[in-house]
């Protein structure tokens, strides 16, 4: 069988950087890794010069909205002064109540154009739209497996429309999941609620054994300001945790993202059930939400993903913001290496969303692979090689992106979807989306 050969100045192995190594690629899969002179070319390869590049595992996006880019620069009457007003004021009467299925596709296509362009090979989305069920997740499979990236969606279930509606997102996940939970699908489906102000404990639990039974992950949205905690308090006399745990919610198959606003006590309750986090340290500051205390969670032994939340989706700023926010808030210049946030963003990231065997280049694995132009201002070395990526890298250097053993974006272009043609879809329907005029 015909593969593709890639050979590097650099290639980033698990135990670190190599000089003059590259890979080769069979399928869908990583069939060989080693010395350039030692790969085997088979009749038919494709050989790809990597000369000035360092070969890397594709990035992981934990957590996305792609529908976010609907909110990238409109201007609305409501004054946000805080999380729920955040939410009561903006989110949800200017943006996800008006989602419907073209915005879902528009979206989903250009998101697609900036993860391929950041080296995202796999990502986690999660889309609130109650008014475009059922449905929407469907929609959205079909822009992202064109597109060629691997996907895991999940619909955000919660009944603060209504129970009935509540019902429905459950419904649309568990159907998605059934359709296409099969091992060697692109795209994929997990389960997913909003938060305990929005979800009734009986709804919790249901949505959670409905998962069970599929053998699926289950997200939530976890404290991602004082709001979620102060409003368990008030009303249920526990933390958001504690809550959690006295249903049954809690396991190796729930992943929690932002976790911003936790005790001590509930980390230790997270690590304990085994619970995954995504971290998304811009999307939290532009809330006002809070650091997230990511360096316990990883004190804890806990399994971390880092995502963009559809804010900022320059995977390499996100990468960046988790290296530097947690320095300046404890003072520390030694907490966070960069080598703990590109596991991240690899490794860790694809265990995060339920994804095995992809975030490395080790023989047997995915072929999600990138490459990025090695060619800094400053040397790179085995002891500068995630500073180098994590600080000094951004997406145009990003050259090739393989994802699932095919192109994506091969020398600096993205050869699955038509770039230009998807920014004017998405400005055209933004345009017309921002004039909220009395539908909002």
């Amino acid at each position: 069988m015909s593969g593709k050969v890639l050979k590097g100045t650099f290639l980033m192995t698990p135990e670190g950087l190599k000089r003059d190594w590259g890979l080769r690629i069979s399928d869908n899969r990583i069939d060989m890794v080693g010395p350039n002179d030692s790969l085997v070319v088979k009749e038919g390869d494709e050989i790809i010069d990597a000369s000035g590049q360092m070969i890397l595992p594709g990035f992981v996006n934990g957590h996305n909205h792609m529908y976010g880019f609907l909110s990238h620069g409109i201007t609305a009457e409501a004054m946000v002064t805080e999380f729920s007003s955040f939410l009561d004021d903006f989110w949800w009467p200017y943006l996800e109540n008006r989602v419907n299925h073209e915005l879902a596709h528009v979206t989903a296509k250009w998101a697609c154009v900036e993860m391929i362009d950041s080296g995202v090979t796999s990502f986690l989305d999660i889309i609130e739209a109650p008014n475009a069920l059922p449905g929407v997740l469907e929609e959205e499979r079909q822009v992202i497996e064109a597109a060629g990236l691997r996907g895991r969606l999940s619909f955000e279930a919660c009944q603060r429309i209504s129970e009935e509606n509540g019902r429905l997102g459950i419904e649309e996940n568990i159907k998605f999941i059934k359709e296409h939970n099969q091992e060697d699908n692109l795209v994929q489906g997990i389960n997913s609620i909003h938060t305990l102000f929005t979800c009734s404990g009986a709804f919790v639990k249901d949505s959670k054994r409905q998962a069970d039974q599929q053998g699926a992950v289950t997200h939530m949205h976890l404290s991602e300001s004082v709001f979620e905690p102060d409003w368990c308090q008030e009303h249920l006399g526990k933390t958001p945790v504690e809550i959690y745990e006295e249903l049954g919610y809690l396991d190796e198959n729930v992943l929690a993202s932002q976790v911003v606003q936790v005790s001590d006590k509930e980390l230790d309750i997270l690590a304990e059930h085994k619970v995954k986090a995504v971290t998304m340290p811009l999307s939290n500051c532009e809330v006002g939400g809070g650091i997230a205390p990511v360096t316990e969670m990883l004190k804890r032994k806990m399994t971390v993903g880092l995502g963009t939340d559809g804010y900022v989706n320059n995977f390499f700023e996100v990468m960046r913001g988790a290296f530097l926010i947690h320095k300046a808030n404890q003072q520390d210049p030694q907490v966070m290496p960069a080598k703990t946030v590109y596991e991240m963003a690899t490794a860790m990231g694809a265990k995060a969303i339920g994804i095995a065997d992809t975030g490395a280049l080790v023989q047997g694995n995915l072929a999600d692979v990138i490459t990025v132009d090695a060619r800094f201002p400053t040397p790179v070395n085995e002891a500068n090689v995630y500073d180098q990526l994590v600080l000094f890298c951004n997406p145009d250097k990003v050259v090739h992106v393989i994802g699932n053993g095919k192109w994506l974006k091969k020398d600096g272009n993205i050869v699955t979807i038509d770039k230009e043609n998807a920014r004017q879809e998405l400005s055209e329907a933004t345009e017309r989306f921002w004039d909220v005029g009395s539908d909002k």
